[in-house]
């Protein structure tokens, strides 16, 4: 059990909130920085985070921010701690890594804080560290051995195989694929939550072993994992590896499932799915756990992309509506293309909104769910508070650091 921080030194670390606001990523690029010269903590991280902006830097610099403002009452963060935690279990992240997390951070503080950074201050923050730490490290212990333990599951890294892979979409230029993972040594898998993700690692020429995230596109079962994976043109070459190079039979691996996104096993209210682009591949989950689960649960799926050459998983999404009987479905498309038929491929066309979706699908008496990028949620999150969704019937996700959400 950590000590509890003394009212001085918790006094200590809200004073540095201005600081770190104004300077924060680059207290966190710093801290990176310092992080990567050593191979194998190196290795733990997915890379991608790391470019353009450095999503992962900004990510963590508001989170480090809020934090120190809510020093004294951590149960205002107990959603990200959840987040964080699963993240780190998908990484395979163990307490022995902390220790290289807490010299690097304080050095970046040093760094780029100088004077300000005083022994006094160095202190406190390494004491807020390790309570924080503490946090992690318990929560994260409970999830690995409730995985170690369920059937099918497993701890740590696992050798599955690419038992099938499809193209979903009909775009050349930016392919959705999906890919059948069946464990290598054939056992079972443990049944994922439906909106769960996976970690994966696998090499890539010039690059070693790469991490990703994907969220996992079919419904819980035993026997195997579903991802549907879009071949970005930029980036560090993971998803073009995956669509490029990796065929029927290659072997990758796999932590189990995580994260704290997910349709719960009894919906205590009607659902309404939200999705843009490739952010449909947790709902295409949640679909097919409705329909294997759920005959009377009413669902209203909501789906936005750019015209019908980009739509994945259209005709499974329709053919599970139908066997269900009270999925609707519901198709924008922004641009749609000369095949493209109003009120045959899509129902409407432009982006989702929150107007058409207060007039079309019972927003109040239904707990929401949302993926896509970055625009899309910044849009529809805050639109649905100001339709009058309550903050506790929003849940979303999207394809980035899992603590962007502190920073937003």
């Amino acid at each position: 059990m950590s000590t509890p921080l003394s009212e001085a030194t918790m006094a200590v670390v809200r004073a540095t909130v201005p600081a770190l606001a104004a300077h924060g990523h680059a207290v966190t690029t710093a801290m990176y920085r310092r992080l990567f010269r050593d191979e194998h903590i190196a290795a733990l991280f997915n890379h991608a985070n790391q470019d353009g902006d450095n999503a992962q830097a900004h990510a963590l610099a508001g989170a480090i921010v809020a934090y120190a403002r809510n020093i004294d009452d951590l149960g205002a963060l107990s959603a990200a701690l959840e987040r964080i935690a699963q993240k780190h279990v998908g990484y395979h992240i163990l307490p022995e890594h902390y220790p290289f997390v807490a010299r690097a951070l304080l050095g970046a503080i040093e760094d780029v804080l100088g004077d300000a950074a005083t022994p006094q201050v160095l202190a406190a923050w390494g004491e807020a560290y390790w309570l924080l730490a503490d946090l992690l490290k318990r929560r994260e212990a409970e999830l690995r051995g409730e995985l170690a333990q369920a059937v099918g599951g497993w701890s740590g890294w696992r050798e599955f195989v690419i038992a099938g892979k499809r193209i979903e979409n009909a775009a050349a230029d930016a392919p959705i694929a999906s890919f059948e993972l069946r464990p290598a040594d054939g056992g079972a898998v443990i049944a994922h939550r439906p909106g769960q993700y996976l970690t994966l690692r696998y090499p890539v020429p010039g690059q070693g072993r790469i991490k990703r995230n994907y969220s996992i596109s079919c419904g819980p079962n035993r026997e195997a994992y579903r991802i549907t994976v879009k071949r970005e043109a930029r980036g560090h070459g993971g998803s073009r590896h995956l669509h490029d190079a990796m065929a029927i039979g290659e072997r990758i691996e796999l932590t189990p499932p995580a994260g704290d996104f997910f349709l719960p096993d009894a919906p205590p209210r009607p659902v309404v799915l939200l999705s843009g682009g490739v952010g449909l591949t947790p709902m295409v989950s949640m679909l097919e756990a409705i329909a294997a689960r759920h005959p009377r649960l009413r669902a209203h799926y909501v789906h936005g992309t750019a015209d019908g050459a980009s739509h994945a998983m259209a005709a499974h999404v329709q053919a599970l509506a139908r066997a269900h009987g009270g999925i609707q479905v519901s198709t924008f498309y922004a641009q749609p293309g000369a095949g493209d038929a109003l009120g045959r491929s899509h129902q409407r066309e432009g982006l989702i909104d929150a107007d058409w979706l207060r007039a079309n699908v019972p927003l109040l008496e239904s707990d929401v769910y949302l993926c896509g990028p970055r625009p899309f949620l910044r849009a529809l999150v805050p639109a649905l508070a100001r339709a009058g969704v309550a903050d506790e019937r929003v849940h979303y996700e999207f394809f980035g650091p899992s603590d962007e959400r502190l920073a937003a």
